[in-house]
């Protein structure tokens, strides 16, 4: 039997929830990600609540996860709904803490993230002096 979609990408939350392996996570949480490049997939993320899991997994103390979780919000947040989704869960700022990674593709994916973020009702965030002096030491760097 072939699963459709929705029932893979429930099966992988589900393995993500229930696995204590650390490698597996970050297999799966990197799965997930490249699922979020498709915009076939954001209906079913959204309702799997895959943003929220990725929100979440950017605290974790796992380089790996939060590199992974990262590039999951940055594939997502191309879409409008994932977009207010992600604001209106108040994840601007766990997204700001990535920029102090000292994993380049979780800083890229970031900085990316924020970017696409930026509209009049989050700008006082995602242009705060910190956030800008931040992205100018990259430019310079």
């Amino acid at each position: 039997m072939e699963l459709g979609r929705l029932e893979y990408l429930q099966a992988l939350v589900t393995e993500f929830q229930a696995t204590d392996s650390p490698d597996a996570k970050e297999q799966v949480l990197a799965n997930l990600a490249n699922f979020a490049y498709d915009p076939q997939n954001y209906e079913h993320q959204r309702r799997l609540q895959v943003l929220d899991l990725f929100l979440d997994t950017l605290s974790e103390d796992s380089e790996a996860l939060v590199e992974f979780a990262m590039g999951g919000l940055c594939n997502l947040c191309l879409d409008k709904a994932n977009k207010e989704y992600i604001l209106e869960a108040n994840g601007v700022e766990p997204i700001i803490n990535c920029l102090s990674s000292s994993n380049e593709e979780t800083v890229m994916s970031a900085v990316t993230t924020l970017m696409y973020l930026s509209t009049p009702r989050s700008r006082a965030q995602t242009t705060a002096l910190p956030v800008v002096e931040c992205m100018l030491r990259f430019s310079l760097s």
